[in-house]
């Protein structure tokens, strides 16, 4: 069609709208976690045991949702784009082998690994011009 053939020429508005979107949402769900609290933390970070990491669930918990609250504020903004992508690819495949672990199989996985598939695209891609990574 016609009127969608020029919408290639808006690639960075389109960056930015994927940006924006799993930026927001990804604050969304990790903002309640990183003020949970340690237990909050704990329940979170022992999910590492799935990858054979028995050691400071605690830390393990408010790192991961540091890297969905300040990672998702920094996608937004664009920076430090690409090590923000493969933190958050890091968390998507924990999350994900968690859910294949305690039974849920891959309807409860998949939405990770769908993030986890976006994010691996998005480190090759860059941020787009609308960014403060813009080269």
């Amino acid at each position: 069609m016609a009127i969608l053939s020029k919408l290639g020429n808006y690639k960075n508005f389109g960056l930015l709208i994927i940006r924006v979107g799993l930026g927001i949402m990804f604050i969304y769900h990790g903002y309640p976690k990183l003020i949970g609290g340690e237990k909050a933390w704990e329940k979170l970070g022992g999910s590492m045991q799935y990858l054979g990491i028995h050691f400071l669930p605690a830390a393990w918990g408010l790192l991961s949702a540091v890297v969905e609250t300040i990672g998702g504020l920094l996608l937004i903004l664009g920076f430090l784009f690409r090590p923000v992508c493969v933190l958050m690819i890091f968390n998507l495949i924990v999350a994900a082998v968690m859910h294949f672990n305690t039974g849920g199989g891959m309807m409860e996985a998949s939405h990770a690994i769908e993030d986890a598939i976006v994010f691996a695209g998005l480190v090759f891609i860059g941020p787009g011009k609308y960014s403060m990574d813009k080269k």
